[in-house]
C-alpha cells in the first residue's frame, strides 16, 4: 500500500477541520476527491504534504510503510510526495529551468543518486516540456510571473513530469482552465501515470474526470469521507449536486 490515512484529524487556527479522515491508496491507483467548499479537501493535502499551521491532533499518515506526521515537507517532497497548488505563487527572479535543475538534483542527491549534467538535465527538460505543450522559452522566465492561469497549471504539471513522484496530489488543477488547457494538463497526467505511482485529483466537477478517469471516487462532507464509489458517484454528484452528501 503507497498511502494509509488513519482517523487524521486536523485542526487550522484552533477549528478542527478534518474529523476522522481515513483513505487507503495502492500504486498505480487513481483517485478523485469531491465535496462543496469548507470540507477540509485542501486541509487534507496540506496536512499529507507536511504544510506550516495545519496541526495533527489525532491519527496517522503512513506512506510507503512510514509513518510521515512529523516529517518536514521537503523530506515528504524528497520521498515522492507532489502537491499541484490550486494558486501556484509567482518566485521573482528564479527561472524555471534553474528551479527545476536545484529541484530535480536535490531529490537525487536525498536518495543516493548523481546529480544530473547539464547535458542530461536539458535532454530530460525538453522530453517533459513536449509532455505538457510547453514551450522552449517558457523555461528562462521566472516561476509563474506573468503567467496566465492556464501557464500555471501547466508548469505545475511539467514540475511533477520532471520529480516523477511516487503520490502526486492536483488540488483543483481544472480552477480556471479552458478547455483546450484541461485538455493538456490531462494528458500530461495520463501519460505520468504507471503502475507504481498514484494520483488523487481534488475537484468540484465532473468535467475534469471525463479526461482523467479515476478508479475511485470519494465524497467529502464536514472533515471525512462520508461516500466512496466509481466514476458513476462523479456523474451522481455532477446530476443532484452536493446538497444530498449531508444525508450520508
Amino acid at each position: 500500500m503507497l498511502l494509509n490515512i488513519k482517523n487524521l484529524h486536523v485542526s487550522v487556527g484552533g477549528k478542527e477541520i478534518l474529523k476522522g479522515f481515513n483513505l487507503s491508496i495502492n500504486e498505480g491507483e487513481i483517485h478523485a476527491i469531491m465535496g462543496p467548499n469548507g470540507t477540509g479537501k485542501s486541509t487534507w493535502a496540506a496536512a499529507v504534504t507536511g504544510r506550516e499551521g495545519y496541526d495533527i491532533t489525532e491519527g496517522e499518515i503512513w506512506y510507503k510503510g512510514e509513518n510521515i506526521v512529523g516529517m518536514s515537507p521537503e523530506e515528504r517532497a524528497n520521498k515522492g510526495i507532489f502537491l499541484s497548488f490550486q494558486y501556484p505563487v509567482e518566485i521573482p527572479g528564479v527561472s524555471i529551468q534553474n528551479f527545476m535543475r536545484t529541484a530535480v538534483n536535490a531529490k537525487r542527491e536525498y536518495n543516493g543518486q548523481p546529480v544530473l549534467s547539464t547535458m542530461e538535465f536539458m535532454k530530460m527538460m525538453k522530453e517533459k516540456q513536449a509532455m505538457v505543450e510547453i514551450t522552449e522559452k517558457l523555461q528562462n522566465r521566472f516561476v509563474n510571473v506573468g503567467f496566465s492561469g492556464g501557464e500555471k497549471k501547466k508548469n505545475e504539471i511539467f514540475q511533477m513530469a520532471m520529480l516523477e513522484p511516487s503520490l502526486a496530489i492536483l488540488d483543483e488543477t481544472d480552477s480556471g482552465l479552458d478547455i483546450d488547457a484541461l485538455r493538456i494538463v490531462a494528458n500530461g497526467v495520463n501519460q505520468l501515470h504507471r503502475p507504481d505511482n498514484s494520483f488523487v485529483v481534488i475537484t468540484h466537477y465532473q468535467r475534469l474526470l471525463d479526461y482523467i478517469v479515476p478508479d475511485f471516487v470519494h465524497v467529502m462532507y464536514d472533515g471525512r469521507i462520508v461516500k466512496t464509489g466509481g466514476k458513476d458517484l462523479a456523474l451522481e454528484l455532477e446530476e443532484k449536486g452536493y446538497e444530498w452528501v449531508k444525508e450520508l
